[in-house]
């Protein structure tokens, strides 16, 4: 939550006197935990605790990479309470098409027999250590197979240079995303983490156009 984006949505937001939220789930940034102790069950546990204690009335959710596939899922259990979204980068089914479909058979056997697989990352000068809980726990929230049942405004920022999430993730999102009112945005030099000063130009139209349609406040995660 101390991110550049994160950060400055704050700021954009408090100009404008809009309340936000930001917050980091477990195994993230200021938040207790470890990753690999983590599920998108807890990670989405913690998005509809800090909407329901933190908020009220509609909201707009803004997830980057995991965090837009955790802001679906909490659009889907709290409709009422979700006004729009905005994914920069959004990662929906993550566990299943940018892990588990890019590891070896070898790697596939051994986090499933011994329950955890340790790899270099590219978030972290250290290592990475996935678990099959992680995976299996993924499988129960999977989204792109299928109809997805929200109907809220969603803006997607997607780069088209980003290594980590294929642009046309956000594609499949907007094809299956029931409700009308989906714009795609795609930047041909952005990478994923969209963190320059004209993709936080593009977040903030993302933001300012939604909120002049609910009036609602603004939370990230």
């Amino acid at each position: 939550m101390t991110g550049t984006k994160a950060s400055a949505l704050e700021a954009f937001s408090a100009g404008r006197g809009q309340p936000y939220v930001r917050f980091d789930y477990f195994g993230h940034g200021r938040s207790s935990g470890r990753f690999e102790d983590g599920s998108v069950s807890r990670w989405l546990d913690d998005a509809l605790a800090v909407l329901d204690a933190f908020t009220q009335g509609p909201q707009i959710l803004v997830g980057s990479s995991m965090g837009g596939w955790i802001m679906l899922l909490a659009a889907l259990a709290r409709p009422k309470r979700v006004a729009g979204l905005v994914g920069i980068a959004a990662a929906p089914d993550f566990t299943e098409e940018l892990v588990w479909n890019r590891l070896g058979e070898a790697d596939r056997r051994r986090l499933m027999e011994e329950g955890r697989l340790t790899q270099a990352s590219s978030y972290d000068p250290g290592t990475m250590t996935l678990t099959r809980h992680l995976i299996e726990d993924g499988r129960r929230h999977l989204l792109l197979g299928g109809p997805i049942a929200i109907r809220c405004p969603i803006r997607l920022l997607h780069g088209m240079a980003d290594a980590d999430v294929p642009w046309r993730t956000s594609l499949r999102l907007a094809e299956r995303v029931l409700g009308p009112d989906v714009v795609l945005s795609l930047v041909k030099d952005g990478d994923h983490r969209l963190s320059r000063a004209e993709d936080l130009d593009r977040l903030f139209a993302a933001v300012d156009e939604l909120t002049g349609r609910a009036s609602p406040s603004t939370g990230s995660g």
